[in-house]
């Protein structure tokens, strides 16, 4: 049997996981339930894992990103509703019958092809309040109808997105809550219409922190449950207490010394001045490390800062670890989490590479083993 620790692996802290439900909670309004956003793999953590411990405290909702996450859902025993937010392809109808799951209608002209496909399905309605992305216009109302009277679609729900609840400026805020008002607007002209039988949902992760207030039938939270801020200022300025729930650790392969004036990795793109001692570790960028971190940022070895050296590799990357003592092949090197005192959080390891932690955490690989702890 393999050993979950050997080569690379992630550790979930489902304590904190759990921490970060009580948190939402908390902010929530009383009759607000969570469903939660176990897309792209839980962000990486592990769909599976994460949606049994979800289920363990109650949730009885999810969102997937696809029709084929939601029936790996119901493969591994999840029950409850299962939200599919983005398209699937009528080939692939079927599925959303026989696993039970609820199809978002992104537009008119997708509903009335459910619709022509002769089979019942239940389905929430995505509106578009000013994303511009998915869901039929807000101010569309005879489509909005249209779609609410088709025989066909059972329709239980009721969607929008906020593009800008994560700002900070006076404009953002405005924008937001002219969504808010544009989605209240729908929801009340279809309630004078009749249609009252649907859940609302509309905040995700930064539309619960920073709109928490608002009062609908669901939330949708995503990164944040996990403990983690799509920017590393957010953190700070947060008022709730989220923990991570994610580690990211991997292996010492080798040490050795790099003499002055000698390159190392692809490309020689690092140049040893004076005598260095590198160690290699056994994970890269095929496990989701992004090669944005070739000779930048750094890694946590035996409880100390080890910079990243040369470009990072398919399966391995090489850090600097002269001035750490007692490094040597076997010893554990942590990439996202902590090392003694230290800690590496996703956010920073994002603003190294150039990107948000939102694309880190998702884009970790299939072989990666997640150790739930």
């Amino acid at each position: 049997m393999m050993y979950k620790k050997g080569r690379a692996w992630i550790e979930l802290n489902m304590g904190n996981l759990k921490h970060n439900i009580e948190e939402f909670r908390r902010v929530l309004p009383f009759d607000c339930a969570l469903m939660p956003a176990v897309k792209a793999n839980a962000y990486g953590h592990g769909a599976a894992l994460v949606a049994k411990a979800l289920q363990n405290q109650g949730v009885q909702a999810f969102c997937v990103a696809s029709a084929a996450e939601g029936v790996q859902l119901r493969l591994s025993g999840i029950s409850g509703e299962i939200l599919v937010l983005g398209y699937t392809h009528p080939a692939e109808f079927g599925d959303l019958l026989a696993y039970d799951l609820i199809q978002t209608v992104v537009d008119g002209s997708y509903a009335s092809v459910m619709q022509e496909d002769g089979r019942k399905f239940t389905v929430h309605v995505g509106i578009d309040t000013g994303m511009h992305r998915l869901g039929e216009r807000w101010d569309n109302m005879e489509e909005i109808v249209k779609i609410f009277r088709m025989p066909n679609l059972k329709v239980a729900g009721l969607f929008s997105h906020l593009c800008v609840s994560d700002g900070k400026s006076e404009q953002e805020r405005a924008y937001t809550l002219a969504q808010i008002r544009h989605f209240e607007d729908v929801t009340e002209e279809l309630h004078r219409q009749g249609f009252r039988d649907f859940k609302c949902h509309l905040q995700g992760s930064y539309g619960i922190l920073n709109y928490s207030q608002c009062c609908f039938d669901y939330a949708r939270a995503g990164i944040a449950l996990y403990g983690i801020y799509s920017d590393k200022d957010d953190r700070a300025m947060a008022e709730v207490d989220l923990k991570p729930v994610l580690s990211l650790k991997t292996r010492v392969e080798s040490v050795k010394m790099l003499y002055h004036g000698e390159g190392a990795g692809y490309g020689l793109t690092y140049n040893a001045c004076g005598n260095r001692k590198i160690a290699a570790l056994s994970i890269g960028y095929a496990d989701g490390v992004p090669r944005e971190l070739s000779n930048s940022g750094y890694v946590l070895c035996n409880g100390q800062m080890a910079p990243v050296i040369g470009r990072i590799c398919m399966d391995q990357m090489l850090v600097d670890v002269t001035d750490i003592p007692r490094v040597q092949a076997g010893d554990e090197a942590v990439l996202i989490g902590k090392s003694g005192s230290l800690e590496i959080q996703a956010e920073e390891l994002a603003q190294w590479a150039g990107t948000i932690s939102n694309e880190i955490v998702s884009r970790l690989g299939e072989r990666l083993e997640r150790v739930a702890e």
